[in-house]
């Protein structure tokens, strides 16, 4: 009775790429701000929320969504709660990376942010789930649910550690690519815990939130001008090994001014 790939390999794929691309500018904020200080650090790492949050898991969700279908009913979503669940994805992404910055790369902050992080991104998955009206009960299978929701705590937990050791291109793409499969494996597992039975004239039209149609226009409008400031943003500004260099300059430049400063007060200073 359900049909999680309704359009074909259209949307899991397509979902799975926009999560590798959005978890990929995540990682590269999340390196800025291993460099930056003070406001600016905390800056770089807001931005990796919201591209890895947003991006990276929320729009995953929604477009693997579209796919999702129970034969011979209407999928409704009810924009309030589709909303939620993406500033939820994107507070507890911000949560667990701000855990990580504070108590650094060892194992209890990873444990405590991977925990708190893993079930932020379940409880998004699941309210993102409670915003789909189909006009039918929706049941999901307990174990199922345990599962995904273990899978989204060991998803988050190596996205973290990911956040905190991504250093160059290469490591870049194979951390995203691999948060992407995570991000997806935790999506379809959650889905795959979902129970429709559908009895002939059972099904209603559901009478709350909008079309998939409706929805689908200010979702592409709105990702597509957050996804250009966020790769404006990044692309303008100096890359991590940039920075750090620059940070090594003014280093370097502080220590010569020091000892310039030395020189001047040694000369002015009476020779007995």
């Amino acid at each position: 009775m359900i049909d999680h790939f309704a359009l074909g390999w259209v949307t899991p794929v397509l979902s799975f790429l926009l999560s590798c691309a959005g978890c990929a500018v995540g990682l590269t904020c999340t390196a800025r701000a291993r460099v930056a200080r003070g406001s600016a650090s905390t800056g770089w790492l807001a931005l990796g929320a919201i591209s890895i949050g947003g991006t990276g898991i929320w729009v995953m969700h929604f477009v693997a969504m579209l796919g999702f279908h129970v034969r011979g009913a209407e999928t409704r979503f009810d924009v309030g709660l589709t909303i939620a669940s993406g500033v939820l994805a994107i507070a507890v992404v911000g949560l667990g990376l701000f855990i990580v910055r504070a108590a650094g790369v060892g194992p209890f902050a990873l444990l405590a942010g991977g925990i708190v992080t893993g079930l932020g991104i379940s409880a998004m998955h699941y309210l993102g789930m409670r915003a789909v009206h189909v006009g039918v009960e929706i049941t999901y299978a307990p174990a199922t649910v345990v599962l995904s929701v273990a899978v989204g705590v060991v998803a988050a937990t190596a996205g973290l550690w990911l956040s905190a050791r991504v250093h160059n291109i290469a490591a870049g793409a194979g951390a995203a690519i691999i948060m992407g499969i995570a991000v997806s494996g935790m999506h379809y597992t959650g889905m795959s815990a979902m129970q429709a039975e559908v009895v002939r004239g059972a099904v209603a039209t559901p009478d709350v939130g909008v079309s998939v149609g409706a929805l689908l226009g200010p979702l592409i409008i709105g990702v597509t001008l957050s996804t250009i400031l966020l790769l404006l943003v990044v692309g303008l500004a100096p890359s991590a090994a940039e920075m750090e260099a620059q940070e090594k300059f003014k280093g370097w430049q502080g220590r010569q001014d020091e000892l310039q400063r030395e020189r001047v007060s040694a000369r002015r200073s009476p020779l007995r």
